[in-house]
């Protein structure tokens, strides 16, 4: 499963409660884009409007712009591939608690691509802050044992 692209902030933005996978509904000439590693996660997220999950704010630049459609919008909403019954526990964790849906990468699985999807809880500044401190502890151990 080739990773085609990564949001580097979802970890620390978000405390990532549960992950779902979903399909993505595209069109021809995007799935040639995001299979050159076009697709930016960064500020993305999802929401659920008529019982569909929809990919809001993914920036997909085109991969040949004079063979693009005209007027095609990189930042379209695009349909998430969800069950129902995903989709519903979605909604049920969402309108109870304060969690947002957001997009953690996207990889291919056999000729298909798929988009992981995770239930996050917003962190506060000071579990940031936590988090800097750890990674820079981890960082000064392994170059300590590395001597």
């Amino acid at each position: 499963m080739p990773e085609l692209a990564f949001n580097k902030r979802v970890h620390f933005d978000y405390e990532i409660l549960g992950k779902y996978e979903a399909g993505l509904e595209l069109r021809g000439f995007e799935v040639k884009a995001i299979r050159h590693a076009r697709l930016n996660l960064s500020g993305a997220y999802v929401i659920i409007r008529g019982g569909e999950a929809y990919l809001i704010n993914a920036d997909l630049p085109p991969y040949q712009p004079m063979n693009t459609p005209e007027g095609y919008d990189s930042k379209r909403t695009r349909r998430l591939l969800l069950n129902k019954k995903e989709i519903r526990e979605l909604v049920g964790r969402v309108n109870e608690s304060g969690l947002t849906i957001v997009p953690i990468n996207c990889y291919t699985k056999g000729t298909l691509i798929k988009l992981k999807i995770g239930l996050g809880k917003p962190k506060k500044k000071h579990d940031k802050r936590e988090a800097i401190k750890k990674r820079d502890t981890q960082r000064e151990i392994s170059r300590n044992l590395g001597r």
